[in-house]
């Protein structure tokens, strides 16, 4: 687990820059939620719209909605595919995506189309940093 300023970014996963990480599972299926920063930002999570499985969705489209008390805010596929399973705790307790954003908080996963593509669009904890402290700044802007 990398600690970036206050934020937690587990190493074995894979980050979009609309603020989902993706695991691929031992199946090959994907599993995706949001990452620490996104959930920190956005404060108790209140609701969330899931997409339904069957549905396709594509590599940095929106799939689904998320509401908290500060804001409404997209969910964004990082990966290509079909929606296999939704998390349906979460229409109970939104607020797993905050107490336990890597583990009881995922999202989705996805049975996906085009993954040894879609993955070189993704970043790495390795790389993941200069971007992260991009929208770090980004967020103190728009609080002022």
């Amino acid at each position: 687990m990398s600690l970036i300023e206050v934020y937690n970014f587990p190493d074995e996963l894979y980050y979009h820059k609309e603020h989902t990480w993706v695991k691929i599972e031992t199946d090959g299926n994907i599993r995706v939620g949001l990452n620490d920063f996104y959930q920190k930002s956005a404060g108790d999570i209140s609701n969330i719209d899931l997409p339904f499985e069957g549905d396709e969705v594509y590599q940095g489209e929106t799939c689904g909605r998320i509401e908290s008390g500060k804001w409404l805010g997209k969910l964004v596929s990082p990966i290509s595919g079909e929606i296999i399973q939704a998390n349906i705790d979460l229409e109970i307790n939104p607020t797993l995506i905050n107490t336990s954003p890597y583990k009881k908080g995922w999202i989705i996963i996805i049975k996906p189309s085009n993954l040894d593509e879609e993955l070189k669009n993704l970043l790495q904890v390795k790389n993941i940093r200069p971007w992260l402290k991009g929208e770090i700044q980004k967020a103190k802007k728009n609080k002022k």
